[in-house]
C-alpha cells in the first residue's frame, strides 16, 4: 500500500507540474501549443522520478497526442517505427552476443592492458575512444560497439554508471569533430549550399573544432572521475585463444566496422556507398541468428534486447514531430529576431542556451533543420555573421547530455541498466552549461576572425 501511495504522489506530481507549465505557456503560446509543453513537462517529470515505467511513459504519446490534438494516432504511432530504431535493434544484437560468447572479457583485457587500469584511466580511454569513432561512425553505432565491453570491465555499479557515460558523453564531444561525424554537421553543410554560401572545407573544420573537443573531453572525463577511488581494476587474465563463436563475431563486428568507414562519405575526396546505416547494423545482427553463425537464438536472446529503449527513441521523434506540426518550434524561433538587439556575444550566448536545452527534448536533426534556415534569415536581416551563428547553434544541437531523449547515445547509455535519470540530469546539467560557455568562446575569439558571413 505505501508503495502504491508513493507511486500516486510521483504521477500526481508529474501532472501538477504538466498544468503549471501549460497554464505558464498559455501568456506565450496558443492552447494547442501550451498543450504539447503541458505533456512533455509531464513525459519529463514521470521519466525523472521514475512514477511509471519507462516504457509506460514513452508510450503515452500515442495516447495523449491524439487526445489534445496535438497529432493523430498515425502520425504518432509512425514515429515508434523510425530507422535510427532499427540501427539501435541491430546494434544491440551483436552487444547480446558479445556478452553470450563471453567477448566482452576478453576485449576488457586488451583495452586494460593499452590504458591505466585504474578508474579515472578508464573514464577518460573510453570517453576519447568513444569520440574518436564517433568522429567517423554515427554516435549511435560507437556507443553500441563500446557499451557492451565497457560494462563488464567492473562489476561496481557506481563505476559501470560512469563508463557508460563516459561513452555516451564521449560520443557527443567527439561527433562534431568532422563535418560527417554527426547529422546536425551535415544539414549545416547542405543549408550552406542551398543558400550559396561558402562551405567550410574538411580540415578547415577538423582544425576549428578540435580545441572545443579536446577541452570537453577532458571535462568529461574529470567530472565523471571525480570521487572515484584510483585504485587498480583487477581483472583475472587467462590469455585463452578465441574459441569459434567469438571469432566468428570478431570476424563480423570486423566486417561491420570495415562497411561503416568505408560508407561514410568523406568529402571531397569519396562520396561514400551511399548504404543506410540502420540496414547495415540491422544486416549485421540478423547474420548472428542465420547458419552457418548461430551464434544467437531468438527465443533464448530476443528477451534480452531493451524495447523499453525502442519505445523512447519513438517518444523522442513524436515529440520532435509535434514540434514542428504545432507550429511550437517556428514561434520559438521568432523570439530571435527580438534578441538581435542584444551585444553579439550576449546573442551567441542566448542561441546557444536556446538550442542546447531545446534539444534535450527533441531530436537534434528535427531541430537543427527548423533552426538553421531561421537563424540564417535573422543574421540576414541584422548583418550578424551569419555562418559563426549557424555553426554555434550546429555544435550546441549535439552538446545535449542532460535527458535519455536528446540524443541516441544518451538512450543507450540508460539501455544499459548501469544509469538512472538523476545522474544523467546531475552531470548532464554542468556538461550542457560548460559546453555552452566553451562554444560561445571559443566561436568569439577564435572562429570569428577566420569564418566569413
Amino acid at each position: 500500500m505505501t508503495q502504491h501511495i508513493e507511486q500516486f504522489k510521483k504521477i500526481g506530481l508529474g501532472i501538477l507540474i504538466g498544468l503549471i507549465i501549460f497554464s505558464l505557456s498559455l501568456i506565450i503560446f496558443n492552447p494547442l501549443q501550451a498543450s504539447l509543453l503541458g505533456i512533455i513537462a509531464l513525459l519529463v517529470t514521470l521519466w525523472t522520478n521514475e512514477g511509471l515505467p519507462l516504457a509506460v511513459v514513452s508510450l503515452l504519446p500515442i495516447v495523449l497526442f491524439p487526445a489534445f490534438s496535438i497529432l493523430t494516432t498515425k502520425a504518432t504511432a509512425v514515429n515508434y517505427a523510425h530507422p535510427i530504431i532499427y540501427l539501435f535493434l541491430g546494434g544491440f544484437m551483436l552487444a547480446i552476443a558479445v556478452e553470450k560468447s563471453n567477448l566482452h572479457t576478453v576485449i576488457a583485457d586488451k583495452m586494460l592492458g593499452l590504458f591505466p587500469n585504474t578508474p579515472r584511466g578508464m573514464i577518460f580511454s573510453l570517453a576519447i575512444t568513444s569520440g574518436l569513432l564517433s568522429s567517423i561512425l554515427s554516435n549511435t553505432t560507437t556507443t553500441l560497439l563500446l557499451m557492451s565491453i565497457a560494462l563488464f570491465i567492473t562489476t561496481d555499479l557506481k563505476l559501470k554508471m560512469r563508463f557508460a557515460l563516459a561513452i555516451a558523453y564521449g560520443a557527443s564531444v567527439g561527433g562534431i569533430l568532422t563535418p560527417i561525424g554527426t547529422p546536425p554537421n551535415l544539414i549545416l553543410l547542405g543549408i550552406m549550399n542551398d543558400k550559396g554560401m561558402e562551405a567550410i572545407p574538411f580540415f578547415q573544420w577538423v582544425w576549428m573544432v578540435a580545441p572545443l573537443a579536446m577541452v570537453m573531453f577532458v571535462v568529461v572525463s574529470l567530472l565523471l572521475s571525480l570521487g572515484v577511488p584510483n585504485t587498480p581494476i583487477h581483472r583475472d587474465s587467462e590469455n585463452k585463444p578465441l574459441d569459434s563463436t567469438q571469432k566468428k563475431i570478431i570476424y563480423i563486428m570486423g566486417g561491420l566496422i570495415f562497411l561503416l568507414l568505408i560508407n561514410a562519405p568523406m568529402k571531397p575526396f569519396w562520396g561514400g556507398l551511399g548504404l543506410s546505416e540502420a540496414g547495415i547494423l540491422l544486416s549485421a545482427g540478423l547474420l548472428l541468428f542465420m547458419p552457418p553463425i548461430n551464434v544467437l537464438k531468438w527465443d533464448e536472446d530476443s528477451t534480452k534486447i531493451p524495447y523499453k529503449i525502442m519505445f523512447l527513441f519513438g517518444a523522442g521523434f513524436s515529440i520532435a514531430k509535434a514540434f514542428s506540426g504545432t507550429g511550437l518550434a517556428d514561434e520559438v524561433a521568432s523570439y530571435l529576431i527580438v534578441m538581435t538587439q542584444l551585444n553579439p556575444i550576449v546573442l551567441l550566448f542566448a542561441v546557444a542556451m536556446l538550442i542546447t536545452f531545446t534539444t534535450e527534448i527533441t531530436s537534434n536533426t528535427a531541430l537543427i533543420s527548423i533552426m538553421l534556415p531561421v537563424i540564417y534569415s535573422v543574421a540576414e536581416q541584422t548583418g550578424i555573421n551569419t555562418t559563426l551563428f549557424m555553426m554555434v547553434a550546429t555544435l550546441c544541437a549535439s552538446y545535449a547530455f542532460m535527458l535519455p531523449i536528446a540524443t541516441p547515445s544518451n538512450a543507450i547509455a540508460m539501455s544499459s541498466g548501469a544509469v538512472n535519470v538523476k545522474s544523467m540530469i546531475r552531470y548532464g546539467i554542468v556538461l550542457n552549461l560548460v559546453g555552452i560557455f566553451c562554444i560561445v568562446m571559443i566561436a568569439e575569439f577564435f572562429w570569428k576572425g577566420i569564418l566569413t558571413t
